[in-house]
This record gives structure tokens, sequence and C-alpha cells, in this order.
């Protein structure tokens, strides 16, 4: 297993289903509109903390059957509102991809007709967003609970061992935003974590 790998408890290597996805951010009127086999790899390349940028309450999920049938539904979200085309949020990674297809003023529009696509073609939708990564979440329960306590054994030898320039903070910032995403899709961590790592976290909150 890669260093990325260890870092990343979400990385199974595998291709899962089609998504199509309509994101409305939270305190903006932007939405994203677009397609992906693994929704939790994609929201986490727009911004690692997907869950303070897209509002999980109203965001939403079209499982298809085929990838040529997400790409046809993707392309019928695109050209609806060509004049309402807008610029990404600042703190989107360019380097992912995720500079393209955003709206501005679509969000209830949007889901309510990725609903009615989803309703024709006989598709499943997963709204909210929230339930659907819950859900997502809670089948990696068991690894969430030897993974973090891997990752809590490195920051702590880190400190132990090593002056802070040296420390590698990438262990603390992944074990950090994956605890978070996790409370943020309404996982009860408490019953989930070791009571080391939730001592950790009550910490750093």
């Amino acid at each position: 297993m890669s260093e990325q790998d260890e870092l990343d408890l979400w990385r199974t290597g595998r291709r899962g289903r089609t998504f199509v996805y309509v994101l409305p951010c939270q305190g903006e009127d932007l939405t994203k509109v677009g397609f992906t086999h693994d929704p939790v790899q994609r929201l986490r390349t727009f911004y690692p903390r997907f869950f303070t940028l897209f509002d999980l309450d109203r965001g939403l999920l079209v499982e298809t059957g085929r990838l040529a049938e997400a790409r046809r539904m993707e392309r019928l979200l695109i050209e609806r509102w060509p004049a309402h085309r807008a610029s990404a949020p600042l703190l989107v990674s360019a380097a992912a991809g995720g500079h393209t297809e955003w709206f501005r003023g679509i969000a209830e529009e949007a889901g309510t007709f990725a609903g009615r696509i989803a309703e024709r073609y006989g598709y499943r939708v997963h709204a909210p967003l929230r339930d659907w990564l819950h859900q997502r979440f809670a089948e990696r329960a068991d690894a969430l609970f030897e993974w973090s306590s891997r990752m809590l054994a490195m920051i702590e030898w880190q400190v132990l061992n090593l002056p802070p320039p040296a420390q590698d903070g990438r262990y603390a910032q992944a074990l950090g935003d994956t605890l978070d995403a996790c409370a943020a899709a309404g996982m009860d961590l408490a019953a989930l974590l070791p009571a080391e790592v939730m001592a950790w976290q009550r910490r750093r909150c």
C-alpha cells in the first residue's frame, strides 16, 4: 500500500456505479453538476472539506445504469441553463477538473429537473446527499476504527520524536478531515472510534 493510500480511508481502487450529481453550495448561489463513478472521491477532489462547501441537505445523486446514460443526463442538465454558467469558487481545485459545469441561480430547478429525468428513465435518486454519505461511510465503519488508530499512532509518534518543522501534517489533516466528514454525515463517532481517537477529536474541536 502506498503512503497516499494509507492516508486515504476512502480509496478502494474499485470503479463503482455511475452517478450524476447536483451539488448546491452553502452560503452562495452556485451549483455544480456532473457525473462520477465514486461520489466521495469526486467531492474530495473539489475540496477536501467538501461538507463545508456543499449543502448536503439539498445535494443529490442520481444512480444510472450505464456510463452512457450518465453522460446523457449530464448533457441535459448542462444544456438546459446555458445563460446561467458561472465560475467555480476560488477554493475549488482547478487541477481536479472542478472548474467546469458550475451554474448560478438554478439549485432548486436543477434538483427538480434531475428528479423528473430519473423518474422518466427509472433511475434511483439519492436525496438528500447527507443520507447517502451516511450509508457509504457506514460501510467503512470497521475500517474507520483501525485506520483512525493508525493515523493517531503516527501523529503521536511524530510529536514525541520529531521537532515541529519535521512533522508531516498530512496525518493530522487526513484524520481530522475524515472524522469531520463522518460527523457531517451524521455518524456517531463516539460509537465508532477508539477512545483515544475520540479524545483527540474532542481536543481539536
